[in-house]
C-alpha cells in the first residue's frame, strides 16, 4: 500500500525548474523473500498498478535491500509500470529485474519531457543495474571567461558551472582544452592566475615575459585596454575569430607602418596563435557554428557512440563513450538514453545531428529545449556537409569500437593468464590494489585503486587518512586500511551483492605486508578473498623480476618480457601514484594552514587583517589583548576571542 506522499531517501537534486514540475512522490514497497521469484515481483508490481493514474512521471524499481534497480519514465505512468505484468512478452533482461522488485517508487510530473529530464539525473544519481548507463563520469572541461573582477582571468573548468563569467564548451578531453588556453593566452594575453595571487603582485610574474600575459596586475595595460582584449576572447570563442584575425592583422600593419617592429612581432605572435588554434582541429567544420554530432557503431554486442562537438565555428574534440547494460536493448533506445543522459551534465546546443531517426525524437529536442532555454533541433542529415559529418562520426565510432574490442580481448587473455598463475578458481572481476605513502610517519595516507576486465575502476578508487598508526610502521599502516576497508564492506554488504567485494587483493609489499593483510582479514572472519603481494626482487627490481608472495609463504616470479607481469607492475604503479598523490595534496595543505586556523569563529577575513598587521602567527599569539583590539578590521569580540584562545583560564 502506498504511504504518505513523501520524498524518498537519497533523491538528489532536479534540474533546472524541476521542483516546479514536480507534484508527487510516493513510496511502495511489498514484503516477501530477498531471494529473487519472479512471482513476489509480479506481486509487488500488481500492487503499485492498483494505486497509480495515467500521468506522466519516474518511477524507479528497487530490490529488497531498497537499491534501485531500474529508473523509467513514462507518458502515462499507469499504463507503463503495468507492462511489467506481461512477464511473458518481456525480454530476459526485464525479466530478471521483476524477479528482484520488491517495491516501488513514484515520482509525477508535468509532462513528459520533464519526466525525462529527471530521469536522466535519476540515472545518472543511482546508476541501476538495468538502465544503460554511460560508464564515463568523468565531467567535461569548459573553457571560463571569469567575471565579477576588473580584469578578468581565462582558465579551464571542470564541474558545476556557478562561478560568474562565460563558458565555452565542452572540449572532448582535458589535453584540448589546456592546449586551448595556452594558445588563448599567447593571442590575446589575458591573465590565468587567482585573484588572490593577482593582489599580491608588485612586479610582473614569468607570464609577462614570455608573452603570455599583458600584466594587468602592475599596470602595465589599462582596463579599457584590458576589457578590449576580453572582448576579442569572447568574440574569438563565440565564433567571430575571421573578425579578430583581421583586426589583429590590420593593426600588425599599422605596427609595422609606424616602424614600431616591437609591437608589430608581439602581434605576429598573436596572430600565429589564433592560426594554430584554428589549424589543430581534427574535422573541417565549415559551414556550422554551433552542433554535436552523434554516430552510433556496433559489433560483438558491444556499442561505441562517437561524439564531434564543435561551437564557434570549431571543432572542439570529439570523444567515443561505450555505454554499459545495453544487452537485449536496441540501438535506437541505446542512442537515445546517452543523449538524454550526456545532457544531463553538458548544454545542449542549437543542434544535434544523429545518424539514425529516433522514436521520441520530439520528445527529446522538448527537453533538451528545455534545458538549454532556447530551440534545439535534432537532424539527420541526409547529404551535403552534414551528412559528410556524419559519416566520419560513423567511421570514428567504428574504428573505436574495433579498438576497444582488440584491448578488451587482451585484457580477457591477461586476466585468463592472472587466474592461472595466481590460482585462482577464476578470473577476477574486481582486483583491488593498496598501497600507503609517508614521510617517517607524517601525513600518512593509504591507497586503494580499482581495475577490471574494462580497465581502472577511477571513481572506485579511495584514500585513507591514517588515525591509529603514526608511526613509520608500513606493517601496522597497511592493517589499519584493510581492517577498515573491510569492516566496512561487511556492515554495508554482508551477503557480498553489489559487486564491490573485491575477487583479488594486490599488496604492494613483500612478507610483511601479506602477514599484516592476512592478520588484519583473519580477525575479521574473511578468509576467502584471494591475496597476494607484489614486491621488488633480489635486484630491487631493475631487472624488472617482481617476486609474488602467496599467503601460506610460497613465491613465484615471472619472465622479464611477460605480459602478465607488465600489467601486474602497471597495477602496482598505478596505487603507487595514487597514493603519493594523496600524501602530497595532504602535505601541501598542511604547509598552506594556519595556526589562526584552529580558532574558532575566526574567518579568512579576520585571519587575514591580524596576519597584515602583526606579521605572523607568532607574533598574534604574543599580542596583548589591547593591541589584537587596537588591529584594523578586528572587533573587540574577536579580539577577546583570539586572546582566550592562546590564553585559557586556569
Amino acid at each position: 500500500m502506498p504511504s504518505s506522499p513523501r520524498t524518498p531517501a537519497g533523491t538528489p537534486p532536479h534540474p533546472a525548474g524541476a521542483n516546479r514540475f514536480l507534484e508527487e512522490r510516493a513510496t511502495y514497497t511489498v514484503r516477501g523473500s530477498a531471494q529473487p521469484d519472479l512471482e513476489t515481483g509480479v506481486a509487488a508490481i500488481r500492487e503499485v498498478v492498483r494505486t497509480l493514474r495515467p500521468k506522466p512521471g519516474v518511477y524507479r524499481m528497487t530490490d529488497a535491500r531498497g537499491d534501485v534497480l531500474y529508473v523509467g519514465k513514462a507518458r502515462s505512468l499507469k499504463a507503463r509500470v503495468a507492462n511489467y505484468l506481461q512477464v511473458g512478452a518481456l525480454p530476459g533482461r526485464l525479466q530478471r529485474m521483476v524477479s528482484q522488485t520488491r517495491g516501488m517508487e513514484i515520482i509525477t510530473t508535468n509532462s513528459e519531457a520533464e519526466a525525462l529530464l529527471l530521469e536522466a539525473q535519476l540515472i545518472k544519481r543511482f546508476r541501476p543495474p538495468y538502465n544503460v548507463l554511460l560508464r564515463d563520469d568523468k565531467s567535461f572541461p569548459f573553457i571560463l571567461v571569469r567575471g565579477g573582477h576588473d580584469f578578468p582571468r581565462i582558465m579551464k573548468h571542470r564541474g558545476a558551472r556557478k562561478a560568474p563569467g562565460d563558458y565555452y564548451g565542452p572540449f572532448a578531453s582535458a589535453g584540448s582544452v589546456n592546449t586551448t588556453v595556452n594558445a588563448l593566452q599567447k593571442l590575446f594575453l589575458l591573465r590565468s592566475c587567482t585573484d588572490s595571487f593577482f593582489a599580491r603582485r608588485d612586479r610582473p610574474c614569468l607570464l609577462y615575459q614570455i608573452k603570455r600575459c599583458s600584466a594587468p596586475c602592475v599596470g602595465r595595460i589599462d582596463a579599457a585596454g584590458y576589457a578590449e582584449l576580453v572582448q576579442e576572447a569572447r568574440d574569438f570563442l563565440g565564433g567571430r575569430s575571421g573578425a579578430v584575425q583581421r583586426k589583429i592583422e590590420a593593426q600588425m600593419a599599422e605596427a609595422a607602418e609606424a616602424l614600431d617592429f616591437e609591437r608589430a612581432a608581439l602581434l605576429r605572435d598573436r596572430l600565429r596563435a589564433a592560426t594554430f588554434i584554428q589549424g589543430s582541429q581534427a574535422i573541417n567544420a565549415e559551414g556550422i557554428r554551433e552542433a554535436d554530432i552523434f554516430a552510433l557503431a556496433a559489433r560483438n554486442g558491444q556499442i561505441g557512440i562517437q561524439g564531434f562537438f564543435i561551437r564557434g565555428g570549431q571543432n572542439w574534440g570529439h570523444r567515443a563513450f561505450f555505454p554499459s547494460h545495453t544487452a537485449e536493448v536496441s540501438e535506437d533506445e541505446v542512442l537515445s538514453r546517452v543523449l538524454a543522459q550526456f545532457y544531463e551534465e553538458v548544454p545542449p546546443p542549437r543542434t544535434i545531428l544523429i545518424d539514425r531517426d529516433l522514436s521520441d525524437r520530439a520528445l527529446l529536442e522538448e527537453a533538451f529545449g528545455a534545458l538549454a532555454g532556447k530551440r534545439v533541433e535534432i537532424g539527420v542529415p541526409q547529404r551535403g556537409e552534414r551528412r559528410r559529418l556524419i559519416e566520419q562520426a560513423r567511421r570514428n565510432a567504428a574504428e573505436a569500437l574495433d579498438r576497444r574490442l582488440a584491448e578488451s580481448g587482451t585484457q580477457a587473455r591477461l586476466l585468463r593468464e592472472l587466474a592461472e598463475f595466481l590460482e585462482l578458481a577464476e578470473e577476477p572481476k574486481r582486483i583491488e590494489v593498496y598501497d600507503n605513502s609517508h614521510i617517517q610517519g607524517a601525513r600518512a595516507v593509504g591507497a586503494m585503486i580499482v581495475a577490471g576486465p574494462d580497465g581502472f575502476i577511477k571513481n572506485q578508487y579511495r584514500k585513507f587518512t591514517i588515525r591509529s598508526a603514526q608511526t613509520d610502521d608500513d606493517f601496522a599502516m597497511m592493517r589499519e586500511v584493510i581492517g577498515r576497508r573491510f569492516a566496512r564492506a561487511q556492515e554495508e554488504d554482508p551477503e557480498r551483492e553489489s559487486g564491490l567485494w573485491p575477487d583479488l587483493l594486490l599488496i604492494d609489499g613483500g612478507k610483511g605486508q601479506m602477514s599484516a593483510v592476512r592478520d588484519a582479514l583473519e580477525e575479521l572472519g574473511i578468509e576467502d578473498v584471494p591475496l597476494i603481494a607484489i614486491a621488488k626482487g633480489p635486484q630491487h627490481g631493475r631487472e624488472g623480476r617482481e617476486v609474488f608472495h602467496f599467503p601460506d609463504g610460497r613465491e613465484k616470479m615471472l619472465p622479464v618480457n611477460a605480459p602478465l607481469l607488465f600489467y601486474l607492475q602497471r597495477l602496482r604503479d598505478e596505487v603507487h601514484r595514487f597514493a603519493i598523490g594523496a600524501h602530497r595534496a595532504k602535505r601541501s595543505r598542511a604547509i598552506s594552514a594556519s595556526p589562526l586556523d584552529e580558532i574558532p569563529g575566526i574567518g579568512p577575513a579576520r585571519k587575514r587583517a591580524l596576519l597584515l598587521h602583526f606579521g605572523t602567527a607568532g607574533k598574534v599569539r604574543a599580542a596583548a589583548l589591547e593591541d589584537l583590539k587596537r588591529a584594523p578590521g578586528v572587533s573587540q569580540g574577536v579580539a577577546q576571542a583570539v586572546y582566550d584562545f592562546y590564553h585559557p583560564s586556569g
